[in-house]
């Protein structure tokens, strides 16, 4: 394994994380507190696994209480990342939600005090290393107040680095972009970035290195839902629960015809290792999150981080195939977020990526 840091904060991540919402919300398969509390074990004590990103609202504070199992009495060798924002103490909401439906968010500094102490508490520990707002919208963006919140918790030695997490789904191009150039001394995003959707990652990198010069990046959906990791085929069938079922099926063949065009990644790594390795070629990429749901995967995954660098001929390729969309014609991308500076905050259209973390 190999580390980097989020700068001015003392804070050292792992190249490869941990994302636990595998774990705890039951979208990659139902798995036991004692089956989870295992995994997160063996990927810190086999690979070297320190940095570990967690949300309160993963099954209501499930995910949170897992790791504080995983590492009772280990606090000092982990990095503990998590999320706050959606109100998971509202009852009457919880039990008028459906399915995956976003619980109301709240920004005020009482809630946001209230929810960081209730994670304390969940994960075992006097501080959160990284504390992000979770799915940020640009009203929340441009609520100064909010991110003053924050830097207060950080000041009181609640926290030691601060950011946001964009999301549910991919876009949320201009919200990222603007909390940089409002709030310039964030430490770190959380966001959707791969090979196969490079846009508006790509951008969002860019906006920080101009206006946010402490800012780093956790990069989820590393693998574009699956695409990625290489084992999809014309006859994959996914599963009644699973959120890829629900896609078009142009969205299965015309991926394959993408991934088709990068074998050549895989000549001394696996496709899955080397999606990992195109995002750990920006320094500015502290920690990637790949969805790790069984121990095929974690040794896999954790062990792409010792792989040897794509080479300049390599990310240069990947970009030129970027540019001509894999020389596939797929029909038009529709984000979730503000995709022009025109847009108004909020949706422009239903998203293609489906996930929620």
């Amino acid at each position: 394994m190999r580390y980097r840091e989020i700068p001015n904060t003392g804070i050292t991540a792992s190249e490869v994380g941990f994302g636990t919402w595998t774990l705890a919300t039951g979208w990659w398969g139902e798995k036991t507190d004692e089956e989870a509390v295992a995994m997160l074990r063996r990927a810190k004590d086999d690979f070297g696994i320190t940095y570990y990103d967690t949300s309160d609202a993963y099954a209501n504070g499930r995910a949170e209480r897992q790791l504080a199992e995983a590492f009772r009495g280990r606090r000092d060798e982990v990095v503990y990342a998590t999320k706050v924002g959606y109100d998971i103490y509202d009852q009457a909401a919880l039990d008028a939600r459906r399915g995956q439906q976003e619980l109301p968010q709240r920004t005020d500094p009482a809630f946001i005090r209230h929810a960081v102490e209730e994670s304390l508490k969940r994960l075992e520990t006097d501080y959160i290393d990284v504390l992000q707002f979770h799915n940020v919208k640009m009203e929340q963006v441009r609520n100064a107040e909010l991110w003053e919140t924050f830097r207060a918790l950080k000041r009181e030695g609640k926290i030691r680095a601060w950011g946001g997490a964009f999301g549910p789904a991919i876009g949320w191009h201009y919200e990222a972009v603007e909390l940089c150039e409002r709030e310039p001394d964030i430490n770190a995003i959380h966001m959707i970035w791969n090979i196969l959707e490079n846009h508006p990652g790509a951008p969002i990198v860019d906006a920080a290195k101009k206006f946010a010069p402490d800012c780093t990046f956790q990069i989820r959906v590393t693998h574009s839902s699956g695409m990625l990791e290489g084992k999809y085929t014309e006859n994959t069938v996914f599963a009644k629960n699973d959120h890829r079922r629900h896609r078009p099926r142009s969205w299965l063949l015309n991926g394959l015809r993408k991934v088709e065009t990068l074998d050549f990644l895989a000549r001394e790594m696996t496709l899955g290792q080397a999606a990992l390795k195109w995002l750990l070629a920006e320094p500015r990429v502290v920690s990637t999150l790949p969805n790790i749901y069984d121990d095929e995967q974690l040794v896999e995954f954790a062990t792409a981080a010792d792989k040897p660098d794509l080479t300049p001929e390599d990310l240069a390729r990947v970009a030129e195939l970027q540019a001509r969309n894999f020389g596939v014609e797929d029909e038009t991308m529709r984000y979730k977020g503000t995709m022009s500076r025109e847009a108004e905050a909020g949706n422009e259209g239903g998203a293609v990526a489906t996930e929620h973390a």
